[in-house]
């Protein structure tokens, strides 16, 4: 009798820590470390110290440092990222709560109040009564398990969801406030040119009228003022489309977007090495945030599977291949 409860007991605490369907495994896939041609370690070597980089390391810029910051703080996108993270956190914690027993409890009270009669005087009472109860679901398959595997993997890949909209938000930035330093540096170039255009028609008509040169002359110089000056609106018109497009990034209305150092002040941008290892793509946000999803499908995959497979209806169970340990 001691010897069946014994067995009893053995698979009882089996089949709690069985869990349906398969575990997750990354594909192995074969790359190389470098490209054919580069030396041995120096395009590794290279890739992996500019991919360790902060942004506010290779932007020496301190007014697009200033912008950076208050886009991350302010952008829409990028606030909704956050506010799912917090979501997946929650919805975390309730899941894994399935795993542990519920507590429920209620205190009920009442007042209640007995006129008097011939036999009894008058009277009140007050009664409680006190509720306690305990359930819990023993997981006996994985169900609950399988369930906290989906949503962690979920959360993980909500949080690399949230950092490839911050990656994706500092690089369209700093990208968009890089074209407002070339506009500015063009409709600089622009002005001045306007201006020698104007000295030299100027020029050219005192010659005309010495008669030193014809009339030709002064109207092809007309023609080069009014081409430098035909550019100056369109460039004004464009910086004005830049700067409202990096008021929307900030999560602003349309404004002046205020500039630090000029274009050619600003220092030369790392160089990212020919020849980068694929190993960088492990590192990209939306792979990593695919990968989980991919990790969490597939324990939804084992939560929902069947205890008599299709497959296996003819055969009857078989304890190995059901669960994964």
């Amino acid at each position: 009798m001691r010897s069946r409860h014994s067995l009893f007991v053995i698979a009882l605490l089996l089949l709690t820590g069985c869990t349906l369907g398969p575990k997750y495994k990354r594909p192995t896939v074969a790359v190389p470390d470098t490209y054919r041609g580069l030396a041995p370690d120096a395009g590794a070597q290279s890739a992996a110290s500019f991919g360790e980089e902060k942004w506010w390391n290779v932007f020496q810029d301190t007014q697009l440092q200033a912008l950076i910051r208050e886009a991350l703080s302010q952008n829409y996108d990028a606030r909704i990222a956050a506010a799912r993270v917090l979501q997946a956190q929650a919805l975390l914690g309730i899941t894994r709560a399935d795993q542990f027993p519920t507590i429920a409890g209620g205190v009920s009270t009442s007042n209640q109040r007995f006129p008097a009669t011939r036999i009894t005087p008058e009277f009140e009472t007050s009664p409680s009564q006190v509720n306690l109860s305990l359930f819990w679901e023993l997981d006996f398959w994985g169900k609950f398990r399988r369930a906290t595997e989906a949503s962690r993997a979920s959360l993980l890949a909500t949080e690399w969801g949230q950092r490839a909209v911050i990656s994706s938000l500092v690089s369209n930035v700093a990208s968009a406030y890089f074209q407002l330093l070339e506009l500015d540096s063009e409709i600089n170039i622009s002005r001045r040119t306007l201006d020698t255009r104007k000295e030299s028609l100027r020029l050219v008509e005192v010659r005309a009228k010495g008669g030193a040169t014809s009339l030709i002359d002064v109207r092809q110089s007309e023609q080069l003022v009014y081409t430098a000056a035909a550019a100056i609106p369109d460039l004004e018109r464009r910086i004005e489309q830049q700067e409202n497009l990096i008021s929307i990034l900030l999560g602003k209305n349309p404004a002046a977007v205020t500039r630090g150092k000029t274009l050619v002040e600003n220092p030369l941008l790392p160089v990212v090495p020919p020849g980068l290892p694929s190993s960088l793509l492990e590192r990209r946000p939306d792979i990593r945030s695919s990968e989980q999803q991919l990790v969490a499908a597939n324990a939804h995959r084992g939560r929902e599977g069947r205890l008599f497979p299709a497959d296996h209806a003819d055969r009857g169970w078989r304890f190995p291949e059901l669960c994964a340990h």
